[in-house]
């Protein structure tokens, strides 16, 4: 399975080799654990990979319910999917993103943006609507309340568990894409922030079981994460598109405000009067004073930090807005006004000059006497 031309042979284990090849090794090591399925003997280690682990079942007015919690084990699970995300990539990019590159000619700037804000549209675009179907599914978005009810929520139906490790499994393959891709130096600090932000807040809800609430702020963030970069998308191919980035301004600063709102409803006042008050570990319970307020503050100083970037952004492209503005007030104003070309005795007209008063400008002969 060649996942992309290769023009040049590189030796083994070369940096260039294992750029152009990544994708044909992790495939390999995929194919590999997936054998291991056929065999008794390494099955049982096999499957660590691919299912996820710790579930328990609970007799319950519906029948037998499994559900699961979290353990050392699910990081066998996200390295498998990490695997899988990083072939998907692959995928994406060849049969997908690189033929549409071909056409448009970009530069390499606006060609690594491209390439970007492709593979992150394809993503947030499953993320939002898996998450919505999440939510409707399990009834967090009919009784709000049950986001913070009935805490600690140790126990996860397995859509919601899968939901979560393929999502740290996305963010962390993410960082060695950033060598595979060969990205810009100058773009990887901007990358390396969102990267690091969402495996801060998505491993934060998952171990802190804090997963219902997760799920609602990640499925506002995917939406309105997916209206910009299909916004850039189209400004790439038509640099005249331009009124959806003003419908994800609108979509950004609702997105913050009902994100600050949510996390104070459900942790600032919700868990502060749930019953179960108190650490305990083993029963994933974190509904502390201190660890409630840490959250808090985490929350409020990205979203802070998101909307002084936004302005800052949106303030430079208003400058540049009338920047231009003015340029072409100028440029405008500069041009003289054509005027009707007059000669000093009259005016041409049928090809004869005629002076003012209507009469021919040449001379008349005088009759000899």
């Amino acid at each position: 399975m060649a996942f992309r031309r290769r023009n040049k042979s590189y030796p083994f284990f070369s940096q260039e080799f294992l750029i152009q090849n990544h994708a044909d090794i992790v495939f390999s090591l995929v194919i590999f654990i997936l054998i291991g399925l056929m065999f008794e003997a390494t099955a049982k280690t096999a499957i660590l990979f691919i299912q996820p682990q710790y579930n328990i079942t609970i007799l319950s007015l519906e029948g037998e319910v499994t559900t699961y919690h979290y353990g050392w084990k699910d990081g066998a699970t996200i390295l498998f999917y990490f695997f899988i995300a990083i072939i998907l990539h692959a995928v994406v990019q060849e049969y997908l993103l690189d033929k549409v590159n071909r056409r448009l000619h970009l530069s390499k700037s606006k060609n690594t943006k491209f390439n970007e804000s492709g593979q992150l549209c394809v993503f947030h675009l499953v993320s939002s609507v898996w998450s919505f179907y999440i939510l409707i599914t399990e009834g967090y978005l009919l009784h709000p309340s049950s986001l913070w009810e009935h805490y600690p929520h140790s126990h996860l139906r397995f859509q919601v568990k899968f939901f979560y490790l393929t999502q740290l499994a996305y963010w962390l393959h993410a960082l060695p894409e950033l060598y595979f891709q060969k990205v810009r130096k100058e773009e990887i600090p901007r990358q390396l922030q969102y990267i690091c932000l969402y495996l801060l807040h998505i491993s934060a809800a998952y171990l802190l079981n804090l997963n219902r609430v997760g799920l609602v702020l990640l499925f506002l963030q995917y939406v309105t994460e997916l209206g910009f970069h299909i916004a850039r998308l189209l400004y790439f191919t038509d640099e005249n598109h331009q009124k959806m980035f003003d419908l994800w301004a609108v979509s950004f600063v609702f997105t913050r405000m009902a994100t600050l709102t949510l996390m104070f409803l459900a942790v600032g006042f919700g868990l502060a009067r749930s019953e179960n008050q108190g650490l305990d570990v083993e029963l994933g319970n974190f509904n502390t004073v201190l660890i409630r307020m840490t959250v808090l503050l985490v929350v409020c100083l990205t979203q802070s930090w998101l909307l002084w970037k936004f302005i800052r952004f949106q303030l430079r492209r208003w400058r540049e807005f009338r920047h231009e503005q003015a340029v072409r007030k100028k440029a405008t104003t500069k041009q003289p006004l054509r005027q009707l070309k007059r000669d000093s005795l009259g005016h041409h007209e049928n090809g004869i000059l005629k002076a003012e008063n209507g009469l021919s400008s040449r001379t008349k002969k005088l009759k000899s006497p």
